[in-house]
This record gives C-alpha cells, sequence and structure tokens, in this order.
C-alpha cells in the first residue's frame, strides 16, 4: 500500500520560509516521478515542482527563484523548500508519486493528504 505523508506546513508571515517534507513507503521510490502540486480555495490543483530520479527538476514559472525541490533516495523522501513566501502561496500543498512510466498524468499514482501553508501578508 503506497503512502505518502506531508508535513511541515503552518502559518508564516509574507517573506518568510517554510520546508516540506515528503516521506513515501510502500513504492520503489527510485523508479518514480515525485512532485508537489498546490491548490488554493475556489482553484484548481497546480503543479509547483517536480524531481526525477536521478533530481532532475522543473518548477513552474511562479515559484522559480523561491523553491527548491530535493529528494533523499536513501530515506525515500522529498522536500520543498520555500524561500520569499507571498499570500498568493497560500494553499494546501499535495505530494504526489508517479512512476516513470505513466509519468504523463499524475492521477495514475499515488497522492498525499496534503499539508496545509498559510503566508499572512
Amino acid at each position: 500500500q503506497v503512502q505518502l505523508a506531508e508535513s511541515g506546513g503552518g502559518l508564516v508571515q509574507a517573506g518568510g520560509s517554510l520546508r516540506l517534507s515528503c516521506a513515501a513507503s510502500g513504492i520503489i521510490f527510485s523508479d518514480n516521478l515525485m512532485s508537489w502540486y498546490r491548490q488554493a480555495p475556489g482553484k484548481q490543483r497546480e503543479l509547483v515542482a517536480r524531481i526525477t530520479p536521478g533530481a532532475s527538476t522543473d518548477y513552474a514559472e511562479f515559484v522559480k527563484g523561491r523553491f527548491t525541490i530535493s529528494r533523499d533516495n536513501g530515506k525515500s523522501t522529498i522536500y520543498l523548500q520555500m524561500n520569499s513566501l507571498k499570500p498568493e502561496d497560500t494553499a494546501v500543498y499535495y505530494c504526489n508519486a508517479v512512476h516513470l512510466r505513466l509519468a504523463r498524468d499524475p492521477n495514475l499514482g499515488s497522492w498525499g493528504q496534503g499539508t496545509q501553508v498559510t503566508v499572512s501578508s
């Protein structure tokens, strides 16, 4: 059974930082594309960043230069370091794991339960 356990969300002032973690179990971590998505109230879920098993990364334009995704294959964990946070970054952040062969559609993988990030102005 696949489990993705996110942690690290919370309330922070604008300009502050948070570090999210997602610990994976029940998958062969090194076979999976790992991603962070977010969903704000009334909006669709959107990709924030993703990282391949070889640590190649891809970021949404709205987080480039502020967020950094990383992975520790030995711990089956990914991280999202979020700096210079803005109120518009407020959302529930979700971890996603999808096998590389199915990587075109994250819904063919697994989702975590989400962690709330709230940035106050």
